[in-house]
């Protein structure tokens, strides 16, 4: 059974996508098999791994409101061993749809029950939003991994996103665990950023991951490509920074291959 792991932050613009579409591909490249869940319909994970959104038929917004088999949305992306569940702008609606369903929350985990058993990982990158669609995704998920940029105001807004996910575990899914706190868009050469380290350690320490996601021009450059890092230039501190999160998070999960 495949580890589902939730990508959140109500804060836009921390590394969600960066981090599930690298940390995705990274644990491909150490041949494990990974889906993607493009929950977000701003779709830049689907967009970032070189799909046309134009192209489209199926998406988890059909998934999620027409009841479509996941199995006939998943798409194979050009690393082997990791697959896409695409996003689709239909989605900003889905939530308004959603309303009246019985078991509104537990939807997405209905869907990811289907699929769960063919990957080891399934990492859901959510929009920057507490929404519906996002409290699915962390009713359905096993756990959260919560990126938090290097930059002023870092902190701010995290009290509401654990208080969210305090209730979800009470309410909703009570085996929902943080699996760490992601530091992102760090430079070394700011003591700006050296200082949000320090702040985010101290107040969360062994939950936060030791790897940090340095700034890095490949990391940028990578999507416009629709690529991940890793396949755009395997030798950057970008793709090295995620190869390293991989190893740190199956390290975590007793997953390494011996």
């Amino acid at each position: 059974m495949g580890k589902i792991i939730a990508l959140a932050n109500q804060k836009g613009g921390v590394g969600k996508t960066t981090t599930a579409i690298n940390l995705a591909a990274s644990l491909a490249v150490l041949e494990y098999k990974v889906l993607i869940v493009d929950a977000d319909p701003q779709a830049n994970a689907t967009s970032g791994l070189g799909f046309d959104l134009k192209n489209i038929e199926n998406s988890i917004y059909e998934c999620i409101i027409d009841g479509i088999e996941p199995k006939t949305a998943i798409m194979d992306t050009e690393i082997d061993g990791l697959s896409l569940l695409p996003s689709h702008i239909d989605l900003v609606g889905a939530e308004i749809e959603m309303l009246n369903m019985p078991n509104r929350e537990k939807v997405l985990r209905d869907v990811l029950h289907k699929v769960e058993d063919d990957f080891d990982f399934v990492f859901i990158d959510c929009s920057p939003s507490l929404g519906l669609i996002t409290v699915n995704a962390l009713t359905g998920a096993d756990s959260v991994i919560i990126p938090v940029q290097c930059e002023y105001f870092a902190l701010e807004g995290l009290g509401k996103l654990l208080n969210t996910i305090k209730i979800i575990q009470t309410r909703l899914n009570t085996d929902l665990e943080i699996e760490g706190f992601l530091l992102t868009m760090y430079d070394s050469r700011l003591n700006l950023s050296n200082q949000v380290v320090e702040e985010v350690q101290r107040h969360f320490q062994d939950m936060v991951f030791e790897t940090l996601i340095s700034r890095n021009i490949k990391l940028s450059e990578a999507p416009s490509f629709g690529k991940p890092v890793v396949m755009y230039d395997a030798t950057s501190k970008g793709a090295v920074s995620y190869l390293n999160l991989a190893k740190e998070l199956l390290r975590k999960n007793n997953m390494e291959k011996k």
